[in-house]
């Protein structure tokens, strides 16, 4: 990626709704090809302000307000794909995705296959996902498990001010279609970062190890991405009063999924933690223990323990705090973990 001469270069406090609305507007600015729509997407902005401007700067022929009809919406952008075109669908909130998944199912993850890779679905469908805003129901839910399982998506989940960017340019640039998970609570964390040179950031499909532990017999690798990797660097943190070492791996990819450094962390370790907002019965965190598990048996000292949301309905605002997994859960899913104790220890086997 070019820097413009004059460009300002220098790295400043931003958002990651910031950093999103620019990788739209690069996007836009760089292919005449890619095209924004969704429910008050072009005059408002987007609920978030993600889209702020677009439709200004590009027209609402690019940057289009839709009727209030997932379906059709999604629909539509298929239609726009078959003809050339990247569309770039918003999904105002994670739960009003849901009347869309006919298309997304039937079509949209198939057409590629269907085709026998002749017609590409270069389509971006953009979720705000998550809980932590204190919104109701049909607007917290976690529902990547959903897009996990259909197989011909693609799934991202950003932690981070930079790959929000990164991974969002990437994701219009695929000819495959990629279900693009944006955590509502971290929209306002800010992170320094340059908008006229952003930094490089792993392509989809790679983890990255976000806290590096020292792998010893007090070692454990907390697993997660989107919401729940700030939640377990605090925890990381915490855990050192009590002698834990912990390593933070942020997957980033949900699918593709990077074996290779989970597994890597895992052996190095010994003891393993997942940690998401979804709900812990057929959630994420299941495939994943069981991906780790085949893997890594041999090098594990303790199953792979989860740390998930409660198999519940989304639960009002003022409960939403016990519901979402916080730095206690995973600290006493870390203690669970079988750690010897003092006497094992000091003792000869």
């Amino acid at each position: 990626m070019t820097t413009a001469v004059g460009a300002d270069t220098a790295r400043k406090p931003v958002t990651m709704a910031q950093a999103l609305g620019r990788a739209l507007r690069d996007a836009m600015a760089a292919d005449p090809s890619v095209h924004v729509l969704g429910e008050d997407v072009g005059t408002l902005g987007g609920v978030f302000r993600i889209t702020d401007g677009l439709a200004e700067e590009f027209g609402e022929d690019r940057c289009t307000d839709t009727p209030l009809a997932e379906a059709g919406i999604l629909g539509t952008a298929v239609g726009m794909a078959m003809y050339g075109l990247r569309p770039v669908v918003e999904m105002q909130f994670d739960a009003f995705a849901y009347p869309s998944f006919e298309q997304l199912i039937s079509h949209v993850s198939r057409m590629r296959n269907r085709t026998r890779g002749a017609m590409p679905m270069p389509i971006t469908v953009r979720v705000p996902y998550g809980g932590g805003i204190g919104g109701v129901e049909h607007h917290s839910d976690s529902s990547e498990i959903y897009y996990m399982a259909t197989p011909g998506l693609q799934v991202v989940a950003p932690a981070t001010v930079a790959d929000a960017y990164g991974l969002l340019r990437a994701a219009i640039a695929s000819d495959d279609p990629v279900i693009f998970l944006e955590p509502k609570r971290l929209y306002w964390s800010k992170a320094d970062w340059s908008a006229d040179a952003p930094e490089q950031v792993p392509p989809i499909g790679r983890a990255v190890v976000r806290r590096p532990g020292s792998g010893g017999r007090r070692g454990a690798t907390l697993i997660s991405y989107g919401p729940s990797v700030p939640v377990c660097l605090e925890a990381a943190e915490a855990a050192r009063a009590e002698g834990w070492d912990l390593e933070v791996v942020d997957l980033r990819s949900l699918v593709p999924f990077d074996d290779e450094t989970v597994c890597a962390s895992v052996r190095r370790t010994g003891r393993a933690v997942v940690v998401h907002e979804s709900t812990g019965f057929g959630g994420p965190g299941g495939e994943i223990a069981a991906r780790v598990t085949e893997r890594c048996f041999h090098h594990l000292e303790a199953p792979v323990l989860r740390v998930a949301g409660f198999d519940i309905p989304y639960p009002p605002p003022m409960l939403e705090r016990h519901h979402l997994p916080g730095v206690d859960r995973v600290l006493d899913a870390v203690a669970r973990l079988q750690w010897e104790s003092e006497w094992t220890e000091g003792s000869a086997v």
